[in-house]
């Protein structure tokens, strides 16, 4: 049967959608999630804690990297064994779920996906890049970048198409990083230890650290041949855990977080014990492979202790909670401070004992803690944030103003 005045022809079929998993919930207006605040804050404090043995080390990142990346010897490598990995990790696993948040936001607003976000990740190059050259060797953010345009073109795909991606990288980056392991061994009994990396080592001049860096660009930047896949697949699981409810207040969620706390802490943990005691042979799978297992565990469990809790929040956790409000930009703040307070063109005050290294991450902490609030009570979002904000919503603002192209 056809309706009058056609040909009669059967009309012809609509082109297929676009294979795109929309999240059941997606259409529901977001709420800020408190405890994602405060444990992107815990992960921007636990990051300063890994970076400031670094800033620490007299001449630099530059002469530890020199030396070949060795851990703090004594009980420092404890100390360092805290913080090594499993923050940058916790901040990975937030980063891509607040992906997946942007996702919803775009799909409950009818936006094309991923639109302007590509615009974000190209700014948030940027910054990574400028934070490269004018402050600190093993900046995160241009590995950040490049990983989340990848994932905004996954992160909206079906079921099957993520997991592929997610165990098929995975599995990969593995394989290579216990081939690298298993090398290292081999290579450590076999041949005499190396000499130093042929960088330059001195902070005695803010210029020259700048023009190292951009002279050593390929040395210092080859991490991210590491830290782009692991970023991917832990952007792809922070939106996963988001999907599953890891995150709810339900019972469904609490036993997805009792899971991921029983593994991440009650595995995770000893295993990670294990790798810092095996030395520097073990160092890659020390800071890359087992630290997010370490902090799965973490996210559950801090997620588990901030919605539960029942008092109103104290000074401690309305400073760590400004402070993850404001991650980038005290991201970058902790960098510019450590730099100042170690280097030879500031205050000059990096040595070998680690308790300095611990007090002086503890005045930094202190310091964003305090400040952070502070700028809050009359910005929204933090300097860098806001930057960023005004960037992407000009730019969506004259896409949307410009004028149809006549047919």
């Amino acid at each position: 049967m056809t309706d009058s005045g056609t040909t009669g022809r059967s009309p012809a079929p609509a082109p297929p959608a676009p294979e795109v998993a929309v999240p059941p919930d997606a259409s529901r207006a977001p709420r800020r999630v408190a405890a994602l605040d405060v444990l992107r804050g815990v992960a921007i404090l636990g990051t300063l804690g890994t970076n400031i043995w670094l800033f620490t080390t007299p001449g630099g990142p530059a002469a530890w990297f020199a030396g070949g990346l060795a851990p703090p010897d004594g009980a420092a490598t404890w100390l360092f064994a805290l913080t090594n990995g499993k923050f940058l990790a916790l901040l990975t696993l937030l980063f891509g779920i607040g992906m997946e948040l942007q996702y919803r936001s775009a799909v409950r607003r009818g936006l094309r996906w991923p639109g302007r976000y590509l615009l974000r990740a190209l700014v948030l190059l940027v910054e990574g890049l400028v934070h490269y050259v004018l402050v600190f060797e093993f900046d995160v953010l241009m590995g950040y970048a490049v990983a989340s345009m990848l994932v905004a073109f996954l992160i909206g795909r079906s079921e099957t198409v993520v997991r592929s991606w997610m165990w098929v990288l995975g599995g990969v980056y593995t394989l290579i990083l216990l081939g690298l392991t298993a090398l290292t061994v081999v290579a450590s009994t076999s041949t005499p230890e190396q000499g130093p990396a042929d960088v330059t080592a001195s902070t005695a001049s803010w210029p020259g650290q700048v023009l190292a860096r951009l002279t050593d660009i390929a040395l210092y930047r080859v991490e991210l041949l590491l830290v782009v896949p692991s970023s991917v697949v832990l952007f792809l699981i922070g939106s996963r855990l988001v999907r599953a409810g890891a995150l709810a207040g339900t019972d469904r969620g609490s036993r997805l977080r009792r899971r991921l706390v029983l593994a991440g802490l009650g595995v995770g943990v000893p295993l990670n014990a294990l790798t810092t005691w095996a030395g520097p042979d073990c160092a890659l799978v020390d800071r890359y492979l087992v630290p997010p297992l370490v902090a799965l565990g973490a996210l559950a469990l801090g997620t588990t202790l901030v919605t539960g809790a029942r008092r109103s929040p104290g000074l401690l956790r309305r400073g760590i909670e400004a402070v993850g409000r404001t991650a980038l930009s005290c991201y970058v703040l902790q960098n510019v401070i450590a730099s100042w307070l170690c280097y030879d063109w500031g205050l000059g005050l990096a040595g070998t004992d680690p308790w300095r290294a611990v007090l002086m991450w503890a005045g930094i902490s202190l310091v964003l803690m305090a400040a952070a609030p502070l700028w809050l009570r009359r910005w929204p979002r933090g300097p860098i944030e806001l930057v960023v904000h005004r960037v992407v919503g000009g730019a969506a603002e004259r896409a949307g103003s410009r004028p149809p192209r006549a047919a």
